[in-house]
């Protein structure tokens, strides 16, 4: 069984990064949060992303606001995908310092970035990279995306009525 591993840089981040660790819960596939700040914990931060391959994680979700280094380390570290989540902090300028550090990544060290404050998104992705070799996950985001679509054709009804 696949898993994810969702990290941020301080517990100010868990109201954005809970939509990640809900819509993956919402596709049975498990996760395992934590903090791992890089400018505060870096011997953390090391041991994550060297380690976090050998106990079972496929991707990692990397949230974090203001100068938002953690996810462009985490994937200096590990040999997994990182998809990284620019956080709207109370010290961040607007999220773009959050977004153009996670997205301006050098060559040779790949981060998939989300929209600001879009860790739903990032469950989302996570989990079509797991569906991508995990059929039954794959089902899901089937579902998942037929629903979508539902949704939309309802509201139009609706919306004609």
């Amino acid at each position: 069984m696949s898993k994810v591993g969702i990290i941020m840089g301080s517990t100010s981040d868990l109201p954005v990064m809970q939509d990640a660790v809900e819509i993956l819960r919402g596709f049975d596939i498990e996760v395992e949060v934590d903090i791992v700040s890089a400018h505060r914990t870096p011997d953390k931060l090391y041991d994550y992303g060297k380690n976090a391959h050998t106990r079972g994680i496929s991707v990692i979700i990397a949230g974090a606001g203001g100068a938002a280094h953690l996810p462009g380390m985490i994937a200096s570290l590990s040999p997994l995908p990182v998809i990284g989540v620019p956080v709207k902090s109370s010290n961040s300028i607007d999220g773009w310092d959050s977004i153009l550090s996670i997205l301006q990544m050098p060559g040779g060290v790949p981060v998939a970035t989300v929209a600001l404050n879009g860790a739903k998104n990032a469950g989302i992705l996570a989990a079509q990279i797991i569906g991508s070799a995990d059929k039954c996950v794959l089902d899901k985001i089937l579902a998942y995306k037929e629903g979508l679509k539902m949704k939309v054709e309802e509201g139009a009804r609706q919306m004609k009525k």
